[in-house]
């Protein structure tokens, strides 16, 4: 074990120890004994020996003490990175994210998104093995036997090399490779629907959290005012001038809004916790979101484009249409794949191969048994049992839902961005009415603060105009981030990257 004091140091402690034991021992012998003949003599010897051994004494125990000290100073520095360490590992990362930061974030680490990329290349796989389709077939063979009956035994064997091409399968195997290919661009497709849904879910979680946020801000200022009402309340209640039941008023609305405070920094952690779920991010880490500039949001009307032109964007690149159009394109493709089954195919194949039957002049053996072939193959179907003319009839049925599909889709998307459209305008002039509000309430509160402070209004007419302007400024808030939510959702629809 470590020794954590030197030698000098328990040295001078256990010297002065010992010092402060033999002036006691000696003074309890002076009394036991009664070696005082006056009482005088008695008080001053006793007075100069504590005089002499005193400073002594505090010299060495300050030496000992501050031994101490040091060494537990030393001790708690070199202690403190580990415990800071190890709080570092409990809580996690720490991230500043933007919206955008974000957005980059979920989609490099959501696993579902993964899962799909991976969907994607196992697609392309397929779709890269069905062109070679095209290509010739080439395998070789080797066998070699054993036979023994009354007359001979001996070794044979025979090897063969073999290809073969289709030629003609009704145009099948094009399809096919069409097939696989649109599914490819079908599964990209479906990648950049499911970004669109995050992005947007992301958007919500992100603004609701910066509402919270700036109303915290507004909170925490209200009760600082709050406390200096309360305590003028107190000093004006002590002094008479006015009732308890006004100064307890004050009191109540000190204790509400630091209620306020809580549940919203409450809401505001719930918020931070369902963007980390959508970010796929640890809980542990310590997500920061940075406040863009929100003060100016005339350019999010100023930029609106006219309601067709949105709706004619979005037509052009809504994920969910484009999926219905490849819908389409696959059920045509397939139409053709099952036609195929009504044409005959054709193939061709060619062998060589030789052999020997013992191992004596295996060499001419091989020659003599070397052969080849070269052949066609004509397949002409006449009756599947109904199985080709099913095929093409369930293809045609699904061809159509797959129509029917899309028209419904271009309607349901015509429809949502126009209500999206008419959204943006109504969030605007709602905004637009709750900041004239917030600004008039301010400035009347503000009024009436000033007279509360003069003793020319009541506790209740300054906590009842506070109240209103809490209520407008939290309708402001609301409308403010309402506003750019519809904005941002429109700029989704129509195919336009989400900005802040």
């Amino acid at each position: 074990m470590t020794e954590i004091f030197s030698p000098k140091v328990k040295a001078l402690a256990l010297l002065g120890s010992r010092l402060h034991f033999v002036a006691l021992e000696m003074t309890c012998w002076m009394f036991q004994h009664k070696k005082f003949p006056f009482q005088a003599e008695k008080n001053f010897i006793i007075g100069r020996s504590f005089i002499i051994l005193c400073p002594i004494m505090n010299f060495y125990m300050k030496t000992f003490l501050k031994s101490i000290f040091l060494t537990a100073m030393a001790l708690f520095a070199t202690a403190k990175p580990v415990f800071a360490q190890e709080n570092e590992q409990q809580q996690g990362k720490h991230y500043q994210f933007t919206l955008e930061d974000c957005i980059r974030y979920a989609f490099s680490n959501s696993y579902d998104r993964q899962s799909m990329e991976l969907g994607v290349e196992s697609q392309e796989v397929t779709y890269n093995q069905s062109r070679e389709s095209r290509l010739p077939s080439v395998s070789a063979s080797a066998s070699e036997s054993y036979s023994h009956n009354k007359h001979t035994e001996g070794f044979s064997g025979n090897a063969s090399l073999g290809a073969q091409v289709v030629l003609y399968q009704g145009g099948n195997i094009n399809k096919t490779i069409e097939h696989n290919r649109l599914s490819v661009e079908r599964s990209n497709m479906q990648i950049e629907q499911y970004d669109d849904q995050l992005s947007v879910q992301i958007l919500q979680a992100f603004l609701t959290a910066l509402g919270n946020n700036e109303l915290l801000h507004y909170q925490e200022i209200m009760l600082q005012s709050s406390r200096e009402q309360m305590k003028q309340g107190r000093t004006r209640y002590s002094v008479g001038s006015i009732l308890e039941s006004d100064m307890l008023l004050l009191e109540a609305q000190y204790l509400s809004d630091s209620t306020n405070i809580l549940e919203t920094r409450i809401k505001l952690d719930n918020n931070i916790m369902a963007l980390k779920v959508l970010l796929s991010m640890d809980p542990l880490d310590n997500l920061q979101i940075i406040q863009p500039d929100t003060d100016n949001l005339e350019d999010l009307t100023a930029s609106l484009p006219t309601e067709e032109e949105a709706i004619e964007l979005a037509l052009d690149y809504f994920p969910t249409l484009k999926l219905n159009e490849y819908d389409i394109l696959l059920s045509e493709n397939n139409i053709s794949i099952a036609k195929s089954g009504y044409l005959p195919s054709l193939s061709a194949n060619a062998s060589i191969g030789t052999g020997h039957y013992d191992f004596d002049n295996l060499g001419q053996q091989f020659s003599d048994s070397f052969n080849q072939s070269v052949g066609i193959t004509l397949n002409i179907p006449i009756y599947s049992r109904g199985q080709t003319r099913s095929n093409v009839k369930r293809n045609k049925i699904a061809l159509e839902q797959a129509q029917l599909d899309y028209e419904q889709t271009q309607l349901d998307v015509r429809q949502t961005v126009a209500i999206a459209y008419h959204n943006v305008l109504s969030a605007y002039n709602t905004y637009k009415s709750s900041e004239l509000k917030e600004i008039a309430y301010n400035k009347s509160y503000k009024a009436y603060e000033v007279q509360f402070n003069y003793g020319k209004i009541t506790t209740v007419d300054l906590l009842q105009q506070q109240n209103n302007y809490l209520n407008a400024l939290n309708t402001y808030i609301q409308n403010k981030y309402s506003l750019v939510l519809q904005r941002k959702v429109l700029d989704v629809y129509m195919g336009k990257e989400i900005t802040l």
